[in-house]
């Protein structure tokens, strides 16, 4: 499942280089200044502005790992809270770090309208999945911290899963009275195996981050709380641990003699500790 190339053209992106809005003609973007942006036959389109980022993006290990944990519906919960959030607006919905399209795709799914979904990635190993996982989704390679490719005003709602949230780009694309939703780990989000398996830890202080962050321009309308309990066998254990930055600092060999000897004893119990938070632009 591609995305239909005519979708980009109701997807209200910009260009990177001059922020002009972009319209589709076949495979190719463009815009009045006369940037062009190729279409890829995995049915993505790059851009990167050409300044080049200091960054990682998601490697094919870490996609590969992040699908099959989709796939068996481990993280069902999180999707189901997003896309709970994310309805009852209409317009653009943008994934601002949207890796594998899963909880994009969730969301429009949720929708009983036509709205289209836009999943911007750095990574272009989740831009080929993300260009997969809906019929009314695009997918975008960008950088995140340097723009976010889409018109000023031009998205109604916003996704921040687990990602870096780009605080004046977000504001900047989101209607008036659009919504920002972002999902943030809790101190007890996977907490069983993040040690042994290497894992980072969540740091203190993400509440009043978030806080910070929404000051200025938003207020919180909602912040709930998620949490259910997983069984991990050795290789969801490697998957889960493997999708996220410990993939960045561990071979999939020594993720998955972690897992193989965390799981000696059968499948790791462990939990998704989340929250949810809803914020309306003013």
């Amino acid at each position: 499942m591609t995305a239909n190339p005519e979708l980009f053209a109701t997807a209200r992106l910009a260009c990177p280089i001059c922020s002009g809005a972009l319209t589709s003609s076949s495979r190719v973007l463009g815009c009045a200044s006369g940037h062009r942006f190729d279409l890829a036959r995995q049915g993505y389109v790059s851009l990167l502005s050409g300044k080049g980022t200091a960054h990682r993006s998601d490697t094919s290990d870490m996609v590969a790992a992040r699908t099959r944990v989709f796939d068996d519906g481990l993280y069902a919960p999180i999707q189901r809270a997003v896309a709970a959030a994310a309805t009852g607006s209409t317009g653009v919905l943008v994934d601002a770090g949207g890796g594998t399209g899963a909880y994009l795709a969730a969301s429009l799914d949720a929708d009983t309208d036509d709205r289209v979904g836009v999943s911007v990635d750095l990574s272009k190993s989740c831009a080929r999945a993300a260009a997969r996982a809906h019929p009314r989704g695009v997918s975008v390679v960008a950088d995140l911290w340097a723009s976010i490719p889409v018109q000023t005003g031009g998205a109604s709602t916003v996704l921040s899963v687990f990602a870096p949230r780009n605080v004046a780009e977000t504001t900047r694309i989101l209607a008036p009275g659009g919504q920002w939703v972002i999902v943030t780990s809790n101190t007890g989000h996977l907490a069983d195996i993040v040690g042994p398996m290497g894992m980072l830890r969540v740091g203190d202080g993400k509440t009043d981050r978030i806080d910070a962050d929404l000051r200025a321009d938003f207020d919180i309308v909602s912040a709930d709380r998620v949490r259910a309990s997983l069984d991990l066998s050795a290789d969801r254990l490697a998957d889960v641990a493997g999708m996220g930055p410990a993939g960045f600092h561990r071979s999939r060999d020594e993720l998955v003699e972690a897992a193989a000897g965390l799981a000696a004893g059968g499948s790791v119990p462990t939990m998704i500790d989340v929250t949810v938070t809803v914020a309306r632009r003013r």
